[in-house]
């Protein structure tokens, strides 16, 4: 399993790197829309889409920083889950379907067989129509970190594979103002699959 220790993941810049591609601008999102954070850190981005009326849903392991953000964020409806990449064991358990999933700075730090289990577990999650919205760090390895390079495209085919289509790539540049840093910006969809009218879905 992969729980990211407290040591190796500080918390997120008081900047973001999530930044909605025009394709889903939050905006649009319909009000009250079942919003996932996963490694939601202290809860800046759930908080602020529990403000829009959201109902989110905030995924932290850190004991550190999901009781952090429960204080600070403690008069907003924000639900704080312990659980934790690859398996998702907890959320998963629940059966809840989710209109976006959220993955800003997460998904560099699973390794090649933690992601191919963690795109099946998230891609369970999303609901017909909903999206996985994730960056992608590139640059650089900190000493000490536990990072891997992975690239827009391979993560899109590996969506693909668990039945969510790329609606969206692009690039953004580091808000930290590195140089040498990068990230990819990705939107998967799972498809709304029409049925005819009187046909048994039930059948397979």
């Amino acid at each position: 399993m992969c729980r990211i220790p407290s040591h190796s993941v500080p918390p997120k810049p008081a900047k973001s790197q999530f930044i909605a591609p025009p394709t889903l601008p939050l905006s649009q999102l319909r009000s009250p829309s079942r919003v996932l954070d996963i490694g939601a850190g202290s809860g800046r981005d759930a908080a602020a889409l529990a403000r829009a009326g959201h109902q989110v849903v905030a995924v932290e392991p850190t004991a550190a920083l999901r009781q952090h953000g429960q204080r600070i964020h403690a008069a907003l409806p924000v639900e704080w889950i312990d659980d934790h990449l690859p398996a998702l064991a907890v959320l998963r358990g629940s059966h809840r379907p989710f209109d976006l999933v959220l993955l800003t700075a997460v998904w560099m730090h699973l390794d090649a067989q933690e992601r191919e289990t963690a795109m099946r577990c998230v891609a369970a999650l999303v609901a017909p129509g909903g999206r996985v919205v994730m960056s992608l760090r590139h640059g650089p390895v900190p000493e000490g970190r536990r990072m891997f390079d992975v690239s827009a495209q391979a993560t899109a085919k590996q969506g693909a594979r668990h039945g969510l289509a790329e609606v969206y790539s692009g690039r953004r540049e580091d808000t930290q103002g590195r140089a040498d840093v990068h990230w990819s910006v990705l939107a998967l969809e799972r498809p709304v699959v029409a049925t005819a009218p009187g046909a048994d879905v039930t059948k397979n």
